[in-house]
């Protein structure tokens, strides 16, 4: 009998467990080590979600041979470091979002990737799940027209747990409507190697880091976009596609899907419609179902539309303008 692949998970705050819970829910892997500085948190979560062993050197749990993919649950401004020493050691990634907090270490990272050979995959689990599959299904219908505008927005007030390290709301929040306008785009053949024109404003947090921004985006296709996240205030949500002839919006949650959710859409001044998408689970799941399927097939990267490589490359080139536009 093959033995289960192993999950080695580095760092234990929140998003740690909701991965051990659904590498559990799964079923085809196990959670076989954790890693953590702080040793009563580490021994904590250990217990808690019964993971046999544990490290407080990171090094250690990448040379760990039980493991075969390593989590990297550690804040932004880190994952480049541990995906590139993951990488040499061979080992297969899925590394939190946003993949860094700069289009260098990205670069870095993605090439230590490519070199090595081993499958890499940026944690933006929405992607993996039904509803963003049905959300393209229904733009592609043509019942909208063509796509003339996006607006989005992504609020949470999680900025009491952030590490200042991690540069603020964009790359914690930001990505979400980022990487999902790029999967927007990209399906639809929008995408140009021009970056778009931009305009965005800023407040400060406590931190000195962007807590709240919003951002124009004119791109090249002519296409239309106003984006908008904040971390010190409570959970909302936003994304709606404008087309010549109606609009698509995600009435439920997109970047925190469930069992049941929801799309709108109408035909201008007429009645909305909605669509109920159904799902086996949340998107952590079908995410650990996507990583082990494309592991066990060879693959490299996850497929469309989760992100693989040059999209987690995209993602960051615009997450990192939006960045510099508002600090300029």
């Amino acid at each position: 009998m093959t033995k289960p692949l192993g999950w080695g998970l580095l760092g234990t705050s929140f998003i740690s467990g909701v991965m051990v819970d659904a590498i559990r829910q799964e079923g085809r892997s196990e959670a076989v080590a954790v890693a953590g500085r702080d040793i009563g948190r580490l021994n904590d979560f250990a217990t808690q979600y019964r993971v046999a062993t544990t490290y407080t050197d990171y090094d250690a749990l990448i040379q760990d041979p039980n493991v075969d993919i390593v989590y990297i649950g550690l804040p932004n401004h880190l994952h480049t470091d541990y995906i590139i020493r993951a990488a040499r050691a061979g080992k297969a990634i899925l590394c939190e979002k946003s993949l860094s907090v700069d289009l260098p270490s990205t670069t870095a990272a993605l090439e230590a990737v490519r070199e090595a050979g081993v499958f890499f995959a940026e944690g933006l689990m929405y992607l993996n799940h039904p509803l963003v599959a049905e959300l393209l299904r229904q733009l592609d219908s043509g019942v909208i027209g063509e796509l003339k505008g996006v607006q989005a927005s992504y609020c949470a007030a999680i900025s009491e747990f952030t590490n200042p390290g991690s540069k603020g709301t964009l790359f914690n929040l930001g990505c979400y409507p980022v990487s999902l306008l790029h999967r927007v785009m990209q399906h639809r053949g929008l995408l140009s190697q021009q970056a778009p024109e931009m305009t965005g404003f800023k407040r400060i947090g406590s931190d000195g880091n962007v807590v709240e921004s919003n951002v124009a985006m004119r791109f090249a296709s002519g296409l239309h976009v106003q984006l908008h996240s904040a971390e010190d205030y409570g959970l909302r949500h936003q994304f709606e596609l404008l087309g010549s002839k109606g609009y698509l919006r995600c009435a439920s949650n997109p970047w925190l899907p469930g069992q049941s959710n929801q799309l709108v859409m109408a035909q201008y001044e007429q009645p909305e419609q909605t669509i109920e998408v159904s799902a086996e689970g949340d998107a952590f799941l079908y995410q650990v179902r996507h990583v082990l399927d494309a592991i066990t097939q060879g693959h490299a990267e996850l497929p469309h539309p989760a992100a693989g490589l040059d999209d987690s490359a995209r993602i960051m080139a615009l997450l990192s303008q939006w960045h510099e536009t508002v600090n300029d």
